[in-house]
């Protein structure tokens, strides 16, 4: 893939700052280029028998060149470090990430030229890292989870750009539009029957994608409601409940990419109507069931904005109501072939989701929801 290829500032005189304002100018060129290229993500549709009065609708994210939402943000990163006078030519790039962001973060790397290192835990699922290193990155692996943003920072402080996804994601895409995921959704849905959804389901990662989506919604006066899907007692869970920006997480999770373990700079509690719990067990339940009806995976994120999206539509039935959902399907099921979707995988940590599977296959049937006895 071509590339942008400048000396380091590092190498360059004083006088030569005019030399990196023309990178800086030609790496934007490049990244708008490359938003140019891109399609949009599908909508996909599922009609369930148990739901006929409900349109449920699935915005195919992994279906971006770097297989995840965390594209779109890991472009409005490198933007809005360029922009900002944060990355220069030759200059490294950093981030902490648990894999997408990581993922498109070094797709976007080698389009600029640029050397980049992830930070992850090493309990990462194995492939997302391969795919780190495929496009160039190096991954820097630490033991305990809570250590990433400090390993990032100690990166940064040796010279290296820090795109910073924690901290940023809610200020560094457009929330006002420019094609954001929300301005895309309202798009897609404008022929359909209920062209504003009675609710958008969406996990909280870096909250960017919360972020937006609830202003957006406010922006363009909808009527439609947000619903956070979390990891049971995910640090979002407990922030939400009680606005309290210290709270941290009273459970792990194996569902990577939501379910953090503290309250992050970007979540934005009062956009946001409501937060559902899912267990593990059920979030992988439903990945293996969005195999079966969309005949590919996706993975646990994406199970557990559907478990929410089925207790959402379930209320409402019960009260007789009719509409629309949509939620995220959030990236590459493939990516946890040796994890999520591996039985032997799963029952070495006490997982099992058959009963869960049961009860949700049900669901689809019955249009009710609960959980297994």
């Amino acid at each position: 893939m071509p590339s942008i290829v400048t000396p380091s500032p590092r190498d360059l005189a004083p006088s030569a700052r005019l030399d990196d304002r023309v990178w800086v100018h030609a790496a934007i060129d490049a990244l708008e280029r490359e938003a140019a290229r891109s399609a949009d993500t599908h909508l996909l549709k599922i009609d369930l028998p148990g739901f006929p009065d409900i349109d449920f609708y699935f915005k195919d994210e992994a279906s971006h060149p770097t297989g995840s939402l965390k594209h779109r943000l890991a472009r409005s990163l490198y933007l809005y470090a360029l922009c900002n006078g944060r990355l220069h030519a030759g200059q490294d790039a950093v981030d902490a990430s648990s894999g997408s962001t990581a993922i498109a973060e070094a797709w976007f790397a080698r389009l600029l030229g640029l050397r980049f290192t992830a930070v992850m835990p090493a309990c990462t699922a194995p492939a997302k890292i391969r795919a780190v290193e495929a496009l160039g990155g190096t991954c820097d692996l630490v033991d305990d989870p809570a250590d990433v943003h400090a390993r990032a920072a100690a990166h940064a402080a040796r010279g290296a750009c820090h795109l910073d996804q924690f901290g940023l994601a809610e200020r560094a895409t457009d929330w006002r539009g420019n094609n954001n995921i929300a301005e895309s959704i309202v798009g897609q849905l404008a022929r359909e029957a209920h062209p504003q959804p009675t609710w958008i389901v969406c996990g909280a990662g870096t909250g960017g994608t919360s972020a937006t989506i609830g202003r957006y919604l406010r922006y363009r006066r909808l009527p439609t409601r947000l619903c956070v899907a979390e990891p049971a007692g995910s640090a979002y869970v407990h922030g939400w409940r009680t606005r309290n920006a210290n709270a941290v997480a009273s459970l792990p999770t194996l569902i990577e990419g939501i379910g953090r373990a503290r309250v992050e700079p970007g979540f934005l509690f009062d956009v946001v109507d409501d937060v559902l719990e899912v267990p593990d067990a059920a979030s992988i339940a439903a990945a293996w069931t969005l195999e079966t009806l969309l005949g590919r995976r996706y993975g646990g994120s994406s199970g557990t904005n559907f478990v929410a999206c089925l207790q959402l539509a379930a209320a409402m039935r019960a009260r007789g109501a009719n509409g629309s959902l949509v939620t995220l399907l959030c990236d590459r099921g493939e990516r946890y072939a040796e994890t999520l979707f591996d039985a032997g995988w799963l029952a070495a940590r006490g997982i099992e989701p058959s009963p869960w599977r049961e009860r949700i296959e049900a669901s689809l049937r019955d249009g009710t929801w609960r959980a297994p006895d």
